[in-house]
């Protein structure tokens, strides 16, 4: 069954997201657990600024998700989909 346009340009997206270093090294440290802007910077060795900055695009495609506790926000996965995506992508470069 061929995909239609709108599926074919959501699943682009998707992909698109992925296409960048930055935003794969901070999925990769989602996948373990949430984090606040500062926390991903000082582990990614990253400017605070560029991480919220790659943290918006991701939300906007709901890659991530933000939850306040009080003044502090911490990001996670948007759900397991993600985990999995980042999981198969790194068995299949690893494979080849």
């Amino acid at each position: 069954m061929p995909l239609t346009e709108l599926k074919a340009t959501r699943l682009s997206d998707l992909f698109s997201a992925l296409s960048d270093a930055s935003r794969v090294r901070i999925i990769s440290a989602l996948v373990e657990n949430e984090m606040s802007v500062g926390a991903l910077a000082k582990r990614l060795k990253m400017s605070a600024s560029a991480v919220s900055h790659q943290l918006r695009g991701l939300r906007l495609r709901r890659i991530v998700r933000a939850r306040k506790d009080g003044r502090q926000v911490f990001y996670s996965l948007d759900d397991e989909h993600v985990a999995e995506l980042f999981r198969r992508g790194l068995e299949h470069m690893e494979h080849s």
